[in-house]
């Protein structure tokens, strides 16, 4: 499975709001891009506690959504084009029901893995200008998600995010981000136990996850 990456962005951090500072306003970029462990050449986070680190190097949000966005909260500007969400690859083809923890793809040249889901903060509300949209992510689990850079390489928009290995299939992004952010882990302590040992799942998720344990 393949798909084509229609766009490769990145921005810089820059006062968001009052003194606070954020890269989420990211942009394309045009030409191949170094990607390093670390991220993308070029990318910035503005708060290295809650962002970026290398079990949170890269962004992907489906351009699938953006659709049903536009028909929730009506005509916005910034879902015109990719990058609303703050993302660094926008595909279209592959959203969180499908994509699953651990699974490496071939990004252009480079090889990632995802990670973690992504966990939606009140930038994206202030962003939007519509505090709810934080909550709605969580809500519909239209999170996006994170990789790890396995393998150093170049990306650029028209490349392909290719799936290479599988290993967990029955662990959906969306089945975790519901445990662990959505609440639904409650109800499931042996999914809990399990992701709690998952060498795949980010380290600040694994510790969510022993932190829900009953």
């Amino acid at each position: 499975m393949s798909y084509p990456i229609d766009a490769v962005l990145t921005g810089k951090a820059r006062i968001f709001r009052g003194e606070e500072a954020s890269a989420i306003g990211k942009m394309p970029a045009a030409g191949p891009l170094s990607v390093g462990f670390l991220g993308i050449d070029g990318d910035e986070q503005a708060d290295l506690s809650v962002h970026g680190g290398p079990d949170k190097a890269i962004h992907h949000y489906p351009r699938d959504h953006y659709g049903w966005w536009a028909e929730t909260l009506g005509s916005h500007a910034l879902l015109e084009a990719p990058g609303a969400f703050g993302e660094n690859i926008s595909t279209a083809g592959l959203v969180e029901s499908e994509a699953c923890l651990g699974d490496r793809y071939r990004l252009g040249t480079a090889l990632v893995e995802i990670s973690q889901g992504r966990q939606p903060c009140w930038k994206l509300g202030h962003r939007f200008g519509v505090a709810s949209v934080p909550a709605t992510v969580v809500k519909t689990r239209r999170s996006g998600w994170y990789y790890r850079v396995i393998e150093e390489g170049a990306v650029a928009a028209g490349d392909e995010l290719a799936l290479v290995e599988r290993p967990l299939p029955e662990w959906s992004v969306e089945r975790v981000f519901r445990l662990l952010i959505g609440g639904g882990g409650k109800h499931e302590p042996e999914a809990l136990k399990a992701l709690a040992a998952m060498e795949a799942l980010a380290a600040t998720w694994r510790a969510r996850a022993e932190k829900l344990l009953p």
